[in-house]
């Protein structure tokens, strides 16, 4: 194997958990090397990603409610909103950290929205009692992307773009040694640190951009590493072809919710007899609960959206005129205050009381711009095709409060990472959580590869991935791709069933065994699909094993159910899924994960 000049500390990855840990690793004396499968800057999450106001959650000196101990508060809701199932140090980690992560890119010039007095602006995201959203407006992440990604080029360190990693090298008493890439090339290191984001791209439907396939849940598993929560993944409906987040003001301004032939259908997963007024505070409500949760009513749409496109139909929001038996005269006055700057008179009355569109003009007018500049004229009675997405992976590669994996040598941070966050994560901690953990990542790889110069590793050897076995005429790749994305979809996602599980679990093995042919496809595509097929197996296997409904993790009794079954408290609140290689096959089993480890505020189960 050709091998490539290393670094003590080789980080997979470009986006905002990768360059901060490289920083923070040259920052303790170690040499460094970056590999970016793409282009640095062209491609990830942190750099690509953007929404109506993207948060980065911190308690300042400011924060309410003030003092020196503000971030247990902080800390609380992580691991409260988390359903109970991360590790409450973890939390600790996080809460404490951010401040000090804010301060840091503050400094490298991320232009946070300022309050007349000076201070950075806050406000309440979903699932925060107290304000501590920092933000620079929709691009907060592109911003903290650009300001990392100047300073990483001004200290000249090094970078390998466009070499995808593969597998991790192991020496012989099974620490890492360095990474093999899809080019089949060894690059040693004294230590590694994963930051390759999550897997969007084993769902058919997902707002990740390009080469997010789970190579670092993948390569991890292959190296023997233990995975968490895998089963807690986010998913909220968006536009099938511009990957628009459809929540906040889209829903809130009341569209009609219609398959292909028109028909409305939300009432249909509701009891029968429901009042209109109360379907539609549901579906107003969605605007604030945009990734599924058993912990928010308006799961209900969600639900109801995923049992139609189950039964062949194409989903569509319709914002041409009213849903049928909408009366704004008898909507909960308490909801018009979601409206920002906008009464209840102004609302009753033409043009705004008769039509969706005009609503939505009304609150969120350059939404309606943005969706015509990519194709979709909701003035001229386009609608948006409608279906639920992956948008962000909970679990990842178990870490510990150094951002250690169970494998010597092996960090992980940003979305790559699990154990942090539970079933749900409050809005903003998943950029804090990049830049927090990717700051602990890069010093603890650099001080174990310090210490690890002093006692030598043996010679690498690379782990492979495992090819399966030739049975049968060749597939090519680009349709099992395809098939595992869509098993993916169906079983995994929305509505999950042991059935489906089985089901799903069936057609993947099946699909694995089958000899692939890369065909028209190069070699990196084959082994990102090998990726995702690893991922589905560890997510069916993780959501197979919890059976009780939390979080993003809906469970039913049966395909046909409408009603997910309740969470199971005590006896699941306290565990979380751990899935591991053990013999080439996936062990899962429940363990207790780190309790709270500090005097509670206020009673976390209020």
């Amino acid at each position: 194997m050709a091998r490539t000049a290393g670094a003590d500390v080789v980080i997979i990855g470009g986006g905002g958990a990768a360059l901060r840990a490289a920083l923070a690793a040259a920052d303790r004396g170690a040499s460094v090397l970056l590999l970016e499968k793409g282009r640095l800057g062209k491609a990830g999450v942190t750099a690509l990603s953007c929404s109506d106001r993207m948060a980065f959650h911190a308690t300042l000196a400011h924060t309410e409610p003030g003092g020196p101990d503000a971030w247990r508060y902080h800390a609380e809701d992580i691991y409260r909103i988390g359903g109970r199932v991360s590790d409450a140090s973890l939390a600790k980690a996080l809460a404490k950290g951010a401040a000090e992560a804010f301060h840091y890119l503050e400094k490298l010039g991320v232009p946070f929205a300022r309050r007349p007095d000076g201070l950075a602006d806050q406000f309440i995201t979903d699932g925060s009692k107290y304000a501590r959203a920092c933000y620079t407006g929709p691009h907060t992440a592109n911003d903290i992307h650009a300001a990392l990604l100047g300073e990483f080029l001004r200290r000249r360190l090094p970078v390998l773009e466009n070499t995808m990693a593969a597998d991790l090298a192991l020496d012989a008493e099974g620490r890492v040694g360095g990474v093999r890439t899809a080019a089949g090339r060894l690059v040693p290191a004294l230590a590694v640190i994963l930051a390759t984001g999550g897997a969007g791209q084993a769902y058919e439907v997902n707002v990740f951009p390009e080469g997010m396939t789970g190579d670092g849940y993948a390569m991890a598993w292959r190296a023997g590493a233990e995975l968490v929560n895998m089963e807690f993944i986010q998913i909220g409906l968006s536009s099938t072809k511009t990957k628009l987040a459809c929540s906040g003001s889209m829903m809130r301004c009341w569209p009609r919710l219609v398959t292909q032939d028109d028909r409305e259908f939300l009432f249909d997963y509701f009891p029968p007899g429901t009042p209109h007024e109360h379907v539609y505070a549901v579906l107003f409500r969605k605007g604030a609960s945009w990734p599924v949760s058993r912990e928010e009513p308006s799961h209900l749409i969600d639900i109801a959206v995923f049992s139609e496109m189950r039964k062949g139909r194409t989903v569509f929001m319709d914002f041409s005129r009213n849903p049928r038996g909408l009366d704004l005269r008898k909507m909960d006055p308490a909801l018009w205050s979601r409206f920002e700057g906008m009464r209840a008179p102004a609302l009753l009355e033409p043009p705004l009381r008769d039509s969706p569109l005009a609503r939505l003009k009304a609150i969120n007018a350059p939404s309606v711009r943005w969706l015509k500049e990519r194709g979709i004229d909701l003035e001229a009675g386009d609608r948006i095709e409608l279906a639920p997405a992956c948008q962000h992976f909970q679990g990842g590669v178990k870490i510990n409060e150094l951002a250690a994996a169970s494998v010597p040598g092996l960090f992980a941070c940003g979305e790559a990472a699990g154990g942090q966050h539970g079933a749900n994560r409050p809005g903003g901690n998943a950029l804090m959580d990049s830049q927090v953990m990717g700051r602990i990542a890069g010093q603890s790889a650099a001080d174990f590869a310090n210490f690890t110069r002093t006692f030598p590793h043996g010679r690498p050897r690379p782990r492979r991935a495992d090819a399966p076995a030739a049975r049968g005429k060749a597939a090519d790749v680009r349709e099992v791709r395809a098939q595992i994305q869509h098993l993916m979809s169906m079983y995994a996602s929305v509505k999950r069933t042991a059935e489906g599980i089985r089901d799903g679990s069936a057609e993947l093995a099946a699909i694995r065994r089958q000899p692939w042919k890369a065909a028209a496809a190069d070699r990196e595509f084959l082994a990102e699909t090998r990726s995702i097929a690893q991922v589905a197996e560890l997510v069916l296997a993780a959501c197979g094993a919890r059976t009780e409904s939390r979080g993003p993790h809906l469970y039913f009794d049966s395909p046909d159910s409408t009603a997910p079954l309740p969470r199971r408290d005590p006896e699941w609140r306290k565990y979380n899924v751990l899935v591991r290689a053990k013999g080439g096959k996936t062990i899962v089993e429940a363990r207790e994960p780190a309790g709270p480890d500090w005097e509670l505020v206020q009673n976390i189960d209020a």
